[in-house]
């Protein structure tokens, strides 16, 4: 079966309703939302179209089902998710074509996703029976302090369109491990993947009502009155600063839980100590994971004068021999951008740049034909001011500038609003350690392209977001803690 043929049938055997209950439904009037490819521009499929009403029924039902799934033993819990994980992994190939479909990754890079996303529930199957608490005399010895940790209670999640499984697991995971309840809403441009993951989900045992699924093309209308309800007691976004930012005032009415995974805009320093070798690797990762479509994606490379030259050349050498075309293709590297208005944004950037002095190495300019396809792009020599230094790229281009002292490039890379990663090449022990802890960021990739991770705290500070999602503390964002003061006489 070639993957034309494998993407029909994935695709046809796919649910396209609203998870409500446990029961796949049609959206109120019928409405629907089209699904295209971005690679032909084409329609993928058609799926309902979530209202206002169909928003309250799902949380009405979280909402009942919540008592019920808190007390649902933890081990069960766990077990359900691994059950999970399972699943994924035997069906990679499938989720994976489905997802280079709907979002464009290659389909090397979509397996990597899919294998990263069920590695969520690896690990948090493993934290749901390791929710604890604590038991302490007083001070004065006259009571006893009992600290217990149970669920927050219902809630919302919404994911983005660049990691449309990752971002589902990351943050159903923790969720089903703490007993919360979910009204999950994808992105409207790649919802498919996430119809795929409940259906998984229900597979694996998750009780109806627990998770609900809202696909929509009103994300605002739709999740707004949830969000003002008062009966969810938790938001988990990923998404731009600019739509957190309205969605935290939003939650400050009801006082709601907050988890921000918001914009990034990361700087990648190489020193010239640094081997250079590792660098260049470093940087193609770090720049051309996911179309450079990601919001750890390097932004800003900062490259040391005495090797400034040498490496933008040999990152535009391997940037332009990437095989760019539909992600379905045998041998394809670089897929097309999400939709035209992506593709549109990157010009700009670029356009902006050149005309400000930058000089182009490799790429540069759009690539004719059907779908959002733009070339890998390095830029060298590009000047402080261009806009592309302060705003998030989300595409396939390296701007590179070059500094003389350390101090100038931290001060380089923390210029900026936002703090999610960054990345240092340097072989010098005192120099990772001391420029580590000077970066303004919540992660660090320390001569390594790629710090994602489930079993490591992901989050980032500044206009970057709030909490953290993964690790040990991942599911704390999940849980309230309550302590019981006990008078023993």
């Amino acid at each position: 079966m070639d993957y034309s043929e494998r993407r029909a049938t994935v695709v046809n055997a796919l649910p396209k309703g609203l998870l409500i209950g446990g029961e796949w439904r049609a959206a109120t009037g019928e409405a629907t939302l089209e699904v295209e490819d971005p690679a032909t521009g084409r329609t993928l499929a058609v799926i309902a179209d979530a209202g206002v009403e169909d928003g309250h029924a799902a949380l009405d039902t979280a909402v009942k089902a919540q008592d019920s799934w808190a007390a649902h033993p933890p081990r069960e819990r766990g077990e359900i998710l691994r059950r999970a994980f399972e699943l994924l992994m035997a069906r990679v190939d499938d989720l994976a074509v489905l997802m280079t479909s709907e979002m464009g990754k290659p389909l090397p890079e979509a397996r990597t996703e899919i294998a990263y996303a069920a590695e969520f529930f690896r690990w948090f199957a493993e934290e749901a029976v390791r929710i604890d608490g604590g038991y302490a005399v007083a001070p004065n010895g006259k009571g006893r302090f009992l600290v217990m940790r149970q669920p927050v209670g219902p809630c919302l999640l919404i994911t983005p369109w660049n990691f449309p499984m990752a971002m589902g697991t990351r943050k159903i995971g923790p969720a089903v491990a703490a007993g919360c309840t979910m009204v999950i809403k994808p992105a409207a441009q790649t919802p498919l993947s996430m119809l795929a993951l409940a259906e998984i989900l229900r597979e694996a045992g998750l009780p109806d009502g627990v998770l609900n699924v809202l696909t929509t093309s009103s994300s605002g209308t739709v999740m707004e009155p949830l969000i003002r309800s008062g009966r969810a007691r938790k938001l988990s976004f990923t998404g731009s600063t600019q739509v957190g930012r309205v969605l935290l005032e939003q939650c400050a009415e009801q006082i709601l839980r907050t988890s921000m995974e918001l914009g990034g805009n990361a700087p990648f320093l190489v020193f010239d100590d640094a081997d250079l070798d590792a660098a260049v690797d470093g940087a193609v990762l770090a720049k051309m994971r996911n179309i450079g479509e990601a919001c750890t994606a390097a932004n800003r490379f900062y490259v040391q004068a005495g090797v400034a030259e040498e490496f933008s050349q040999r990152l535009a050498e391997r940037l332009a021999g990437l095989k760019v075309g539909h992600g379905l293709d045998d041998g394809v590297e670089v897929g097309p951008l999400i939709d035209a208005t992506a593709r549109e944004k990157v010009c700009s950037l670029v356009d902006d740049a050149v005309a400000r002095g930058a000089r182009v190495l490799a790429g540069g300019a759009p690539l004719d034909g059907p779908g959002h396809f733009y070339p890998p792009t390095v830029l060298a020599d590009v000047p402080d001011e261009a806009n592309l230094r302060n705003e998030e790229i989300f595409g396939p281009v390296a701007p590179v500038s070059a500094f003389v002292t350390e101090d100038e490039a931290l001060t380089a890379a923390n210029d900026t609003d936002y703090g999610l990663v960054s990345y240092l090449f340097t072989r010098d022990l005192d120099r990772a350690v001391r420029v580590s802890e000077r970066l303004e960021t919540g992660m660090v990739g320390l001569n390594q392209g790629v710090v994602s991770n489930p079993a490591a705290p992901f989050g980032g500070v500044k206009h970057s977001g709030l909490g953290r999602e993964g690790g040990r503390v991942g599911i704390d964002e999940f849980l309230e803690t309550k302590y019981v003061a006990l008078n023993t006489g």
